[in-house]
């Protein structure tokens, strides 16, 4: 039996809320032994305006000629920040760079391009792995989507190992699937033996954020309030529900603007807000009847969980019951950043991270690379 050890994830996703999660976990790779701790760490504004400009210009770049000169300033400016944060949450838990096993460097998606029929997909993450050894001492995994790519897989969404670990412990065997909510939204189904399903239902937070944000009234619908208040345009939202991705059969992924906020474009602040939130939750609904059993229960982790219009429509309109991650004593904001601890103790130990009914793959593939 391998022995557990002590692993930080860090995670920034592509809503941009300014933050790096970074969570420390006790995990052989396969069970968690347990979760140690968690903080989300603000960046300074200096470096939140340059993954601002990195990421406009990634959209113009769109995997065509050299890449933009700004991605390298990024990577390095986000490298150090977040390494930073590795070594302030280890010792807040007591511990020393030397008690950590592995670092799983997420780094930050400026561009992912699901795979067509005849293409590869493309996937970029910055994050200098080499770098973040060399300021820590420790073992980092790093890049853990692009073997994926390669081999024709989706390259997302990679949680569902740790769900699985998840799941295990809640003694589910298909009647419980996690969902989680953040610019994107994934869910996670496992049978409780070798049945583990798991792809991008849809949109989550990121049309709902840039929609606010495009009103002048704050990075998000704080509390759901403004969707609270308005009506949901049915014929509007039917229209918007004949998009082919959600009856697509899965593995699938997007990209957090596949979906924007243009869904919503000529309505009212309150209006649209309902509209893009009802989006969200009947695009779940469409995602459950696609899975080889139809959960009852969906554990919500990530921010959308916050947003109780957007829980209260989940089960409304998926129809399903629908509890807070908190109901099961895990840390719904952490989940992401715990995830890549679990997935570098794996790419440490040779595991696979990703699976022909997660990602696409052929078959269980090990990804990631080690520095260190």
């Amino acid at each position: 039996m391998t022995q557990p050890i002590w692993a930080v994830g860090l995670m920034t996703g592509t809503v941009l809320d300014g933050n790096i999660d970074v969570a420390l976990v006790k995990t052989d790779g396969d069970r968690i032994d347990n979760f140690g701790t968690y903080r989300l760490v603000p960046y300074p504004q200096r470096i939140r305006s340059l993954l601002e400009e990195t990421l406009n210009q990634a959209r113009a770049w769109n995997f065509t000629g050299p890449e933009p000169a700004i991605f390298r300033e990024a990577e390095e400016a986000l490298t150090r920040a977040q390494s930073e944060a590795v070594r302030g949450l280890a010792e807040s838990h007591g511990l020393t760079m030397a008690d950590i096993g592995v670092v799983g460097f997420h780094g930050q998606t400026v561009l992912h391009r699901a795979p067509r029929p005849g293409r590869l997909g493309q996937t970029r993450q910055l994050g200098d792995g080499a770098l973040m050894h060399n300021l820590l001492g420790c073992k980092v995994a790093y890049d853990f989507r692009s073997a994926d790519m390669r081999a024709g897989g989706q390259g997302a969404p990679l949680s569902a190992a740790y769900h699985a670990a998840l799941l295990r412990n809640a003694g589910s065997h298909g009647e419980i699937s996690i969902l989680n909510l953040g610019g994107v939204a994934n869910i996670t189904w496992w049978d409780g033996a070798d049945n583990l399903v798991a792809f991008d239902t849809g949109p989550a937070n990121a049309p709902l954020n840039d929609f606010v944000r495009s009103k002048g009234l704050g990075d998000m619908d704080r509390d759901g309030a403004l969707a609270r208040a308005g009506t949901v345009d049915e014929a509007r939202l039917a229209r918007l529900l004949q998009h082919p991705y959600l009856s697509a059969p899965y593995p699938k992924s997007l990209d957090r603007f596949d979906f924007g906020a243009a869904m919503a474009e000529g309505m009212s602040p309150q209006d649209g807000a309902a509209l893009l939130t009802a989006f969200t939750a009947s695009a779940v609904g469409r995602a459950l009847d696609l899975l080889p059993q139809r959960p009852k229960k969906l554990v919500v982790g990530g921010g959308g969980r916050h947003n109780p219009t957007l829980m209260a429509m989940l089960a409304d309109r998926a129809k399903v019951e629908v509890v807070p991650a908190e109901t099961f004593g895990w840390s719904g904001d952490a989940v992401e950043a715990e995830c890549f601890a679990f997935l570098a103790v794996r790419v440490l130990r040779g595991l696979p991270i990703s699976f022909p009914s997660t990602t696409g793959v052929p078959q269980p593939l090990c990804g990631g690379r080690l520095a260190g």
